[in-house]
């Protein structure tokens, strides 16, 4: 299926997105990052952008790529912007440490075929 352009640029920003949060959480562990309160609201952040970045992704390109949890990101971004008080910093750690790189591994092959 070939992409439209604004697939293949929101691709290409959730990428960066994704690439910042691994950036922000590199040579840290748990405890630093919950002290951290710049590094946490920095990830907050660009899971936000991960977030509106795939509610922009056409419906018919998301369909053809069933294995990735868009909706997921989606509710992750709802949680952030909606639900302050709930945020817990031991689920954003675990998406950030462990989810983000597997989505950056997944965009990386997508790219690499258009």
């Amino acid at each position: 299926m070939p992409l439209s352009v604004e697939d293949k640029s929101f691709l290409w920003e959730l990428k960066d997105a994704a690439a910042d949060i691994v950036d922000f959480t590199r040579g840290k562990n748990y405890e630093s990052f919950s002290r951290e309160k710049l590094t946490r609201f920095a990830v907050e952040r660009q899971l936000l952008v991960v977030g509106e970045v795939v509610k922009r992704l056409s419906d018919d390109f998301k369909a053809s790529k069933p294995e990735i949890q868009w909706q997921a990101m989606i509710g992750l971004r709802n949680i952030i912007a909606h639900e302050y008080g709930e945020i817990l910093s031991e689920r954003i750690w675990r998406i950030a440490t462990e989810n983000v790189p597997v989505l950056i591994s997944q965009l990386q092959e997508i790219l690499e075929e258009i």
